[in-house]
């Protein structure tokens, strides 16, 4: 059966247009033109899945027959091949290492790290001060995944830089992921910050690498479960150490900042969230600081974070078929190009009904047990889900108590929406009021 051709096609250009002028207003409506959709990107014919079911089959139980895409081909001469960008064995065998460095003991240890550094953030702030909120979490992510990947004082030469550059990597990243490859050549401004901003980073990051080699102790960081780890007695290079920092920096710091921006402007717009969250942290902390222990207990604070996973995720990513693959009523070709949006499936109104409301109450067990498997992705799925997405629930569900039991952070204007790889919020102005 033949897929149907999505509208606003142009001509050579095709839907490279719609997708940068549109962005996610354009892609969530596919939907309406079939489960899977042809998208022309330039000259790259693409095929954008926009079912829960066939997103299901291509992440997890088809998978394996499918690899990265072309998106992430065109990062990886600056990003390396890290989980985020490699394939096939080496993937496997890199994820198998990293893991230690997320298992719960250690998570629970970096939960003090990301307390404390909330805390001293929500310190700085002064009765009826007006925040730039989205820069404020931008500040607390890098600082938290910065920290927590390197503890010792070289480490924090490699956090300042960070904080510096990992934005214009990221975003400039995406720009480049949606243009000709001719274009990155050209001397744009946009192109010199991203070139020199990946300098800039793995110099630092190998000089710590370096160091920490040197010493070799266990700081009790995500670089020395790194750096300590083996799989059949071989451990990593510099090189596919540098490559793994560099994918938890671009993965862990975009989505936590985005998050708790979006959270903290969700919860100022809705006083009826507003106070179920002040209820449950009043409840559950009394006047102590938040800690991993009490997360259970925070079911609402839980609810609004996953309101947020899904009315905020990333825009799109990409796979390519290894193989003959049966998607529906198609049979894609092998080296077909496949897009999932987890934008997109999130605002599916078949799945959730008025999807720009902010609801956190649509996520009790029993609806969220009547979601169908591949509608609700804010992490991936299957061999591919992002190895730190528990790491990231922790920090969110922890720095919103711990502001939101210090501090009521009202809007001063409408919140603008910068879209990018994700909806980065733009100028979120947030008037800070104490609540005691």
């Amino acid at each position: 059966m033949p897929v149907p051709v999505a509208p606003s096609r142009w001509p050579l250009l095709g839907h490279t247009p719609a997708m940068l002028l549109r962005r996610a207003g354009f892609t969530d409506a596919l939907h309406e033109h079939g489960d899977i959709v042809r998208l022309d990107l330039g000259p790259l014919r693409a095929h954008f899945v926009t079912s829960p079911e066939l997103t299901y089959e291509v992440l997890v139980s088809q998978g394996s027959k499918f690899r990265k895409g072309a998106m992430f081909d065109k990062f990886q001469p600056y990003l390396g091949t890290g989980l985020l960008l490699s394939n096939g064995e080496h993937h496997l065998r890199q994820r198998r290492m990293m893991q230690p460095a997320f298992h719960r003991e250690r998570i629970e240890a970096y939960a003090s790290t990301m307390v404390r550094t909330a805390a001293a953030l929500a310190a700085r702030w002064r009765p009826d001060e007006v925040r730039a909120v989205e820069e404020d979490m931008q500040e607390l992510a890098v600082t938290i995944v910065g920290e927590t990947l390197f503890s010792t004082e070289m480490g924090q030469r490699a956090v300042a830089e960070i904080r510096r550059s990992i934005f214009t990597v990221i975003q400039q990243g995406m720009i480049r992921a949606l243009t000709p490859s001719f274009v990155e050549k050209l001397p744009l401004p946009g192109n010199r910050d991203f070139d020199a901003a990946i300098t800039r980073m793995k110099a630092v990051v190998l000089q710590v690498i370096q160091s920490w080699r040197a010493d070799g102790t266990d700081h009790g960081d995500v670089l020395s479960t790194l750096l300590l780890a083996r799989e059949d007695g071989a451990g990593m290079t510099d090189q596919q150490t540098y490559d793994e920092v560099l994918t938890l920096l671009t993965a862990g710091i975009e989505t936590t900042a985005i998050a708790l921006a979006w959270a903290l402007h969700e919860v100022g717009e809705n006083p009826d969230v507003e106070h179920r969250l002040h209820r449950e942290l009043d409840t559950v902390l009394g006047d102590r600081e938040v800690t991993f222990a009490d997360i259970p207990k925070l079911t609402y604070t839980t609810k609004i974070v996953q309101e947020t996973l899904r009315r905020y995720p990333i825009w799109f990513v990409m796979r390519r078929t290894l193989t003959e693959v049966r998607l529906g009523a198609a049979t894609l070709p092998a080296g077909a190009e496949v897009i999932i949006s987890p934008h997109a499936l999130h605002h599916d109104p078949r799945h959730f009904p008025d999807p720009h409301r902010f609801a956190p109450d649509r996520w009790t067990p029993e609806l969220t047990a009547a979601l169908p498997r591949g509608a609700f992705v804010p992490f991936g799925g299957g061999t591919r889900q992002c190895l730190g997405n528990v790491f990231a629930q922790t920090e969110v569900v922890l720095t919103l108590a711990t502001i939101a039991s210090r501090w009521r952070l009202v809007p001063t204007r409408p919140a603008r929406v910068k879209f990018t790889s994700a909806p980065y919020p733009h100028g979120l102005l947030m008037r800070a009021v104490p609540r005691h």
